[in-house]
């Protein structure tokens, strides 16, 4: 085993990768697990050569007790030595990712749901999409750089130990290929789940602004009139005629009607 692969998978935290140290490969995958509503990343260093494959699981909780299931179910396939053995643990830890997809689908579709029913606060349904969207985003880091990776695997120039394995390769390059384009458009859904609750709160702000210019205008016509007629100058002939005072609280009965009225009609209240 090359001594800089070794230190990568004893310090781990490395990013997808393939590496290639004369007839031997070293890869490094990301395992994604759900756990508690929130994804737990761990990695998996892959050493593979003449007659030998070694993986070493950091943070993962999945087995590849299923791999090694499958490879024995396949012996025509695992004559094609490790390099079938590579395929089939990049193809496992590959497939594990779209039931992660379809989790964030469902957890987005259910954010929908909360923007228009109005059961959840503006701030939590913020929350929590920008929550999925850095789900979203640890998806993505794991499933992009793979994707070189693989495509250095099938197509051109391919390592010797998977000669007579493209068209297996090529598989979980198109596997790649849609999950990364399930989680651009995820992303995009996202944005825009966002633009439409901040399009709400606005829409809501302006209808709490409507309703309280609304009531202010109620409140001042009264309050105009009776500002009018508190001035008690010496030639107001209303203050000494017999009907002014109802005729002032009719006045501004009258008016306010009217502008209840009015914005009943505009929606407005």
């Amino acid at each position: 085993l090359h001594e800089l692969a070794v230190e990568d998978a004893r310090h781990g935290h490395q990013r997808p990768k393939l590496e290639e140290y004369g007839d031997s490969l070293f890869v490094v995958l990301q395992m994604i697990e759900p756990e508690a509503g929130e994804l737990n990343v761990g990695e998996v260093a892959i050493f593979a050569g003449k007659n030998y494959l070694l993986s070493v699981r950091r943070e993962a909780k999945r087995s590849f007790v299923d791999v090694r299931t499958r490879c024995e179910r396949e012996p025509e396939l695992l004559r094609n030595g490790p390099g079938y053995v590579l395929y089939a643990l990049m193809d496992a830890v590959v497939d594990g990712y779209f039931p992660v997809i379809d989790a964030l689908e469902t957890e987005l579709e259910r954010i929908e749901e909360q923007i228009f029913a109005n059961e959840t606060t503006a701030a939590g349904i913020i929350e929590a999409l920008y929550d999925l969207r850095r789900k979203l985003t640890t998806v993505r880091h794991a499933t992009e750089p793979l994707l070189e990776a693989t495509g250095r695997l099938y197509a051109g120039r391919v390592p010797q130990l998977v000669a007579g394995l493209q068209d297996y390769f090529r598989d979980v390059y198109d596997h790649l290929i849609r999950l990364n384009q399930a989680v651009d458009s995820l992303r995009d859904m996202t944005a825009t789940a966002i633009s439409v609750n901040l399009s709400l709160i606005t829409i809501q702000e302006n209808q709490v602004t409507k309703r309280l210019a609304a009531y202010g205008a109620l409140v001042a016509v009264p309050t105009m009139i009776a500002g009018i007629y508190g001035m008690n100058f010496q030639h107001m002939p209303e203050l000494n005629w017999w009907f002014g005072y109802p005729f002032a609280v009719g006045l501004m009965v009258v008016i306010d009607a009217y502008l209840f009225y009015r914005f009943r009609k505009a929606k407005w209240l």
